[in-house]
Formats: structure tokens, sequence, C-alpha cells
């Protein structure tokens, strides 16, 4: 099989947008844009030379994702779950930062005790952006206030890793942010050059089911009769836990949805090619990841609206050493690995299906992610035969009507 290149990549659906091209061959080479499908991606300024192609397999988490050294040494590996040191749940022990954020806060509140203990000097990584209200933009932040403007969760397309070369130009240690896809490409990066982990001794993802499209977004503002050029703030998420969907405009008017139809009727259908074939929905290879902590209702997650809770998975040395000593900004109690079943159930879904999924379009000829050493067999070996079942031949009929 021919070697990947930058156009094929994208070309065959696997680009999940992360922007570690751009990191791998500079900004001068590449550039993260929209494209017709709402979807950002590379656009070259240059032909791209072998070396730059090179690079570009090298970082590129769409074409694979393989487990090396990156698990603590007292990490357990839990199937479907990936590397797990500790498990808890919790939230921000700051009252604001928890309502602010899409769960519990945890994420933010732990950028915030980096900053301020001064294990690092500043943090890369995403929140709305200044100027439009619709659009991502991967930031530097260095303050508890610029911090607390990125909490909640932003269901559109960011390239949070073409971002990377800026921040390394900027003198200091920081810590990373992003989608696991994200975070993948920057352990890769760390991995061409090891050197930059004194630069970035913390990589911190939250569970993703997918990145949907911007048209995705527009969708959800024609549900609430809201034009784009009326818009004054977007909210996907966030003031409560789940939080509504909120929309305000400029002459003062306030449109909103609930979570369970924003994202469950709305966003989720709009998801990128390579979402639907990830393997690594919760961040495995970063040192700790949040998510969701739902409660459960009649065997399925309740979106009822109360106090945030985050689930949170520590997975190497790093992320051990940052929730042991950041007691005084987070609230955190040990949590049953029994339950991830149950208030995570797509994720469990996703990944004990995939093997499945990527055995039909094998069969049909179609270019695959590589994993190893995330057990997918043993995921597999997790899910009713019939849903297994169900996934290939489903995947291999979408194959044969080309829909993927």
């Amino acid at each position: 099989m021919a070697e990947w290149t930058l156009q094929a990549i994208v070309e065959s659906g696997l680009c999940s947008g992360c922007g570690g091209c751009v990191a791998a061959v500079g900004p001068e080479t590449l550039q993260m844009r929209l494209d017709g499908s709402g979807w950002l991606r590379p656009q070259a300024l240059r032909t791209l030379t072998p070396a730059d192609q090179q690079a570009v397999r090298e970082v590129c988490p769409g074409i694979g994702l393989r487990h090396g050294d990156t698990a603590s040494a007292t990490a357990s590996y839990l199937p479907v779950w990936g590397p797990v040191s500790r498990l808890a749940a919790g939230h921000a022990v700051d009252p604001v930062i928890r309502h602010r954020a899409s769960s519990g806060g945890v994420l933010s509140a732990l950028l915030i005790h980096l900053l301020e203990s001064r294990q690092v000097d500043f943090v890369l990584h995403t929140r709305v952006a200044a100027d439009d209200p619709l659009r991502n933009d991967a930031v530097l932040s260095a303050t508890r206030e610029e911090v607390a403007l990125g909490a909640g969760s932003r269901y559109a397309p960011a390239s949070p890793v073409a971002m990377l070369p800026q921040a390394l130009a900027r003198p200091g240690r920081f810590a990373f942010v992003g989608k696991p896809c994200d975070v993948a490409a920057v352990r890769k990066i760390i991995d061409r050059q090891p050197e930059l982990s004194q630069r970035i001794p913390y990589l911190l993802s939250f569970m993703c089911a997918g990145t949907p499209s911007m048209h995705g977004t527009l969708e959800v503002l024609a549900r609430l009769q809201v034009p784009p050029a009326e818009l004054a703030e977007f909210r996907y998420r966030g003031d409560g836990w789940p939080g509504l969907t909120r929309a305000d405009t400029r002459d003062g008017r306030v449109a909103t949805l609930d979570y369970n139809t924003a994202w469950g009727n709305i966003l989720n259908r709009h998801l990128q090619p390579r979402c639907k074939l990830c393997a690594d929905g919760t961040g495995e290879f970063a040192d700790l990841v949040c998510a969701d902590a739902w409660y459960g209702k009649d065997g399925y997650p309740d979106f009822a609206e109360r106090d945030g809770r985050s689930l949170v998975i520590v997975r190497t040395a790093a992320g051990q050493a940052l929730a042991a000593g950041a007691g005084k900004a987070v609230s955190l109690e040990d949590f049953d690995a029994a339950e991830l079943r149950r208030i995570q159930p797509y994720q469990f879904s996703r990944k004990a299906g995939m093997l499945a999924r990527l055995t039909a379009m094998r069969l049909f000829g179609r270019r695959v992610p590589r994993y190893l050493g995330l057990h997918l067999a043993r995921c597999a070996s997790l899910q009713r035969p019939w849903r297994l079942l169900k996934e290939f031949l489903g995947t291999g009929l979408r194959c044969a009507r080309g829909r993927i």
C-alpha cells in the first residue's frame, strides 16, 4: 500500500482537523482553513517536500495511534477506557468555575492551579474567538480570568495543535489542553522531539464523542430562529450542568435549547468522518482526562440540571502528581470503574464496535486508521455478538452505497 500523503489523508476522510501537520512542517507551509463542508482542513501554501510528507505521517493521529511508554508504570490498562492509575469524580472548589464549566469544572480548576502554583507559565487551549461568537480560536492564557473565558464545551471545529509553534516561540513551560486527537498529535510530536517534554509538562484532555461541522451549529441557530448575523454571544454548554445551548442577539433576545436536543438531535448528526472511526474518544494519550460524570436514570445518563460533576481519569505519573497536589482547587472522590459503561455508554459502544467497523471497511478496500496497543479485540469481546454483527453489516452497507 502506498505511503500516506497529506492529500491522501484529507481525501480519504481520515483528517481530524487537529492541526498537527501545521505544527510539524510550519505555518509558513500549511494553514488550517474551513472547507465547504464546515471542517478545518490543512491548506498548503507551497508544495510539500518528501521530508514534509514524512513529518506529517509521523505526527498525524488520523492515520493511526499506538501505545508506547506513555502510561505510568503504575497504570492498569482497562479495555475501552485506556491506561488508568486513578479514577475519581468531583468538581472545582470555586463555585463560579464549577457553574460556568460544562460539567464540574475540574479541567479549568487544574489549569488555574498550575498557573497560580507556577508549575506552568501559560496554557494553550481553545475558546470562542474574540471577533466571532461561532468560531473557535486556539489561545495562550496566563491568568485565572483568561482560563475561565475558555470554560465550557465548544462543539465546533478547532485546531489547537496548529498553535504549537507560537507557543514554543514564547518563553516558559505550558500545559496543553485539547481533544483526544489533539493530545495524541502533541504526544507524537514530543516523541519526535523528546526535549519538548520539558516545555510541555502536562497534556490534558476531555472525552470526545466527535467534532460537528459548522453546519451543525448553523442548524442549531436555525432551530433557535436566530440568524448568525444577529448573534452577539453563543454558548454550546455551561452555566449549569449539563447547561443550555444559548444564543444572545445584539438586540437583547435570548434563545435556548436543552443539551439533549442540541447535541442528541442536531449536532451529533454532523460529525466528521474520522470521528466515526475513532478508537480514542477517552483521551488515552493524555496525562489526565475529564468527562461528564453523569448520574444514571433507568439505565441511561440523566441530563436533568444539577450541580456539575466531572469524571477524572489519571493516566500518567505527571497526572498523578497534578491531581494529588491540587486539593485546594478540586474536590475528588474515588469512582468505581464498573460504573463507567453506565455513565459513558457511547464511548463504550464506539470502541467496543470499532474492530467490526474497521474490518468491514478493509473488506471493501477502504484505507483505515491503524491502532496498535489499544486492545480493540479485547474491547470487542465485551460487546454482544449481535451488536458486533450489526456494526459490521451496517458499515459494509454504507461502504457499498458509497456513504463512507
